[in-house]
């Protein structure tokens, strides 16, 4: 896979959620935030990244930081939607997505519909299985179109042609 240069790309960020994590101490308590933040330019890059850090707008930065380290790029069909039905996987969510018809829309839950949305994907059917929690959706969703192969790409495995491909 080759490297995607992220300050190439506009790429517009999404902030998915922020956690809260306190720490007792012997003073009181300290507060620290956790912000997974999903980035992409709407037209196939998407990354995703956690930041964390002593106030929420350093927290949302480092996030940013991350997730453009985390890039990848997705090829989407005529209908902005995925090649084939794909389940992604990432502890204990699973994510199932469908391609759609064009004017279905994004049907999917708010951390995959960030994911999809920022990736450029604009008709897609999804169904979240499983655990819901949202940094393991997030990855899950990423991990599933990681997966995803065009055409070109299953006619190139089978030594075959697309025409052929659409043939059989």
């Amino acid at each position: 896979m080759k490297k995607i240069d992220a300050n190439a790309l506009d790429l517009k960020d999404r902030v998915v959620t922020i956690n809260r994590v306190t720490k007792v101490v012997k003073g009181g308590r300290t507060f620290r935030f956790a912000a997974l933040v999903v980035v992409g330019d709407e037209d196939g890059h998407v990354g995703a990244g956690l930041g964390k850090a002593a106030e929420i707008p350093e927290a949302i930065r480092k996030g940013k930081e991350d997730a453009k380290k985390n890039l990848i790029y997705i090829e989407k069909n005529n209908n902005d939607s995925i090649y084939h039905d794909i389940i992604g996987q990432f502890g204990a969510s699973r994510v199932m997505m469908k391609p759609a018809p064009e004017g279905t829309g994004v049907i999917a839950g708010g951390s995959m519909r960030a994911v999809l949305e920022l990736a450029g994907v604009r008709n897609i059917v999804t169904k979240s299985i499983g655990s819901n929690n949202k940094h393991n959706v997030v990855s899950a969703t990423i991990e599933g179109l990681k997966q995803m192969k065009t055409p070109s790409q299953v006619a190139k495995l089978r030594g075959k042609t697309v025409e052929e491909i659409y043939e059989a």
